[in-house]
């Protein structure tokens, strides 16, 4: 298949992935939707709206045309915000080669229809499973583009397409791991998203790092619960795509969920934290998604519900973390994992 890779969305993570495929020598073609961001990569080599800092190798070109940015692609990357995707490829349709692959960098569920990322790609594309994967783990753009080491998760059901994907992006500093489970790798960088904006809002409100500890070992269990119902792996989330993807997500102050929760907890209003954060925190409209899908599966959600809560409920922070706390107690839980009721 040709080394030619396409990849749309030319924010932070589809510039930092851009390089980390060029390294791995891929002629990368990177979509942008505005011609002066586009026209500045192409003249600069560097992106000075999201990663100024950093320059970009020569086998990296930027263009505001889609279709010529899927001309002679083998693998199209997909680094758009998640609830903009389905219309987006919708417009794109025919624009492909026929056995061209789709990976989703993407973590997030569509509102509305609860679709996970490769579900809307193989609706809006026609593409089988075996030509649909993800890409998910602790990968936080600003790092990846400077060359830090880092490992992530290439997942496909189709384990010859994982390795096509592996790959493509494998280079001395960033190593990506294959695996078979979708749901549980997509899963996993979704659900991280909103426990980081709820880790986020205890930060700013200086709750300390035994509630941040308490937040990231529940939220996992979230997840998890979340997972087993809709058939992924637990194992799955207990790896790079899970654990991995929370730890570095809710830890770091590079993290837009995170920095968003901080704001809200700090005493901002959503509309303030949105225009202080600048860039797109995913988990913000996914968290009610992701509500979504654990009343379908019947799955309890509590950290989930009370971001949600706080996001689009317009509760005050303190009042939903004080109703957290003050929970039913119970068994820890894990010894019955797959039931969905265990919170």
């Amino acid at each position: 298949m040709s080394r030619r890779v396409a990849v749309y969305g030319a924010g932070s993570w589809g510039t930092a992935f851009s390089r980390v495929l060029a390294d791995a020598g891929c002629e990368v073609t990177l979509w942008g939707r505005r011609a002066a961001l586009v026209d500045a990569i192409n003249g600069t080599r560097a992106n000075p709206d999201y990663l100024p800092q950093v320059k970009l190798p020569d086998n990296v070109r930027a263009t505001t045309d889609p279709a010529e940015a899927a001309h002679g692609a083998g693998i199209a990357l997909l680094a758009v915000s998640a609830q903009s995707a389905r219309p987006l490829l919708e417009g794109w349709a025919g624009q492909w080669q026929n056995r061209t692959v789709f990976v989703s960098l993407m973590k997030g569920v569509e509102l509305g229809t609860g679709r996970l990322m490769s579900e809307v790609i193989a609706e809006t594309t026609g593409a089988w499973p075996d030509r649909i994967a993800v890409v998910s783990g602790p990968n936080l753009a600003a790092e990846i583009v400077a060359r830090q080491p880092a490992a992530s998760v290439v997942a496909c059901t189709d384990e010859s397409t994982a390795a096509l994907i592996q790959s493509a992006c494998h280079t001395p500093y960033f190593r990506p791991y294959t695996n078979t489970d979708v749901i549980g790798c997509e899963l996993g960088g979704a659900i991280k998203n909103v426990i980081a904006l709820a880790v986020g809002v205890t930060d700013g409100m200086r709750l300390g790092e035994n509630a941040k500890a308490a937040l990231v070992t529940r939220g996992l269990a979230e997840a998890t619960r979340l997972g087993v119902a809709m058939g992924a792996d637990p194992l799955t989330l207990a790896g790079l795509a899970g654990m991995g993807d929370l730890v570095a997500t809710c830890s770091s102050a590079l993290s837009r969920n995170h920095t968003f929760g901080a704001h809200l907890g700090r005493g901002l209003s959503v509309e303030e934290a949105r225009a202080a954060t600048t860039q797109t925190a995913e988990g913000v409209a996914s968290c009610k998604a992701i509500q979504d899908l654990g009343r379908r599966h019947d799955v309890e959600m509590p950290i989930t519900r009370a971001v949600v809560d706080i996001i689009h409920g317009g509760r005050k922070a303190a009042h939903v973390v004080q109703e957290l706390m003050s929970r039913a107690t119970k068994p820890e839980g894990h010894q019955h994992l797959p039931a969905a009721r265990d919170a």
